[in-house]
């Protein structure tokens, strides 16, 4: 639906700009997820969270730990305890097992949280090299060839001479990968 969508747009795009000018239509592209790949900011982010990550992961171990231990222990004692002791250790079981439940809940969007907050002037530094870019080079469009629905990228078909994200690396002071494609855009070089 939203290629489409996309599809329809574009061409409505594409006949536009070529009603007023096909010399003032430029299109280009870049992998944004490949460029965060990397770029050594996004290298650090991970460690970060990794080491965030592992804090979580060590207390909610002890967490479980600590309920398994008093499982066995009511387990072992069920049976000698009066109905009141039982459903008092019953109740605290769940009570344990609903903490870890909310535990792991709350991790997951601290880390979630953390992530968007420490990637945010990452994405902003990344989106002004593409924005510098693009200006320099006359680029009227720039897409993100892996931006798509699941795993669908937007751009599907595109000449290697319009991919940019050797440009966007330089721009951005980052060395450009030997296993990059060899185009560079406009600018012709590597």
């Amino acid at each position: 639906m939203k290629i489409k969508l996309f599809a329809a747009v574009f061409a409505v795009m594409m006949l536009a700009g070529a009603s007023v000018s096909a010399q003032t239509l430029k299109i280009g592209y870049t992998n944004i997820d490949y460029v965060l790949q990397v770029i050594p900011d996004s290298k650090d982010i991970q460690a970060k969270l990794a080491t965030e990550k592992a804090q979580y992961d060590k207390l909610l171990n002890d967490k479980v730990a600590d309920f398994q231990k008093n499982y066995e222990d009511y387990q072992k004692n069920a049976a000698s305890m009066t109905a009141v002791i039982r459903q008092d250790k019953e109740k605290s079981l769940q009570n344990k097992q609903n903490e870890i439940q909310e535990f792991q809940q709350n991790s997951e969007g601290a880390l979630s949280k953390k992530y968007q907050e420490l990637m945010a002037p990452v994405m902003d530094k990344i989106q002004q090299a593409i924005d510098a870019v693009a200006k320099e080079n006359g680029y009227t469009f720039v897409f993100n060839s892996d931006a798509g629905a699941g795993t669908t990228p937007v751009v599907l078909v595109a000449p290697e001479q319009d991919n940019i994200t050797n440009l966007v690396f330089k721009k951005m002071g980052v060395a450009i990968p030997e296993d990059a494609p060899a185009a560079t855009g406009a600018a012709g070089t590597n």
